[in-house]
């Protein structure tokens, strides 16, 4: 605990030092302002949930959502990060992310049969989390037994 309010302290005499002149203050209602108009025109809309964002981090949070979650020419199809969405939300939970990843998925021609996939494999995969972690299975062994089960997958697949 000692710890955690030096740090405090000392993160606190540090914000308290930095104050910021006229020109980074205007630098970031631009900032802000620029990333509002590109919400607007990349969403069709500022959503709510943008404006309750801390001003001060918005810009670089706006960033990471637009080049992960909106970029279509990505490494994962769009289709396929909404299922991943999906699938994460539904073990947070949260129920606006559910909404949004599912409303999204379907948009990029998700099926009824690939949501429930989705949903089914993130339940399986907490199942099995709770599990292994619960019983507190070694990793040595866990990581040896799927290997051999992959070697196994393979060998079978080279004799079709």
């Amino acid at each position: 605990m000692a710890i955690g309010l030096t740090l405090a302290a000392t993160l606190a005499g540090t914000a308290s030092a930095q104050t910021a002149t006229p020109a980074q203050t205007a630098a970031s209602k631009k900032a802000l302002a620029d990333t509002h108009k590109d919400i607007q025109a990349t969403l069709g809309v500022l959503p709510g949930f943008f404006l309750a964002y801390p001003e001060e981090g918005l810009p670089g949070a706006w960033a990471a959502f637009k080049q992960v979650q909106v970029a279509e020419n990505t490494r994962i199809s769009p289709k396929m990060k909404q299922l991943i969405g999906l699938a994460v939300s539904a073990q947070v939970p949260c129920s606006y992310c559910v909404y949004f990843h599912t409303q999204v998925a379907k948009a990029y021609g998700a099926t009824p049969e690939e949501i429930k996939e989705a949903v089914a494999l993130a339940a399986i995969s907490r199942h099995w989390s709770t599990v292994l972690n619960g019983m507190a299975i070694d990793m040595t062994s866990f990581r040896s037994e799927v290997d051999t089960s992959l070697r196994v997958a393979a060998e079978r697949a080279a004799k079709k």
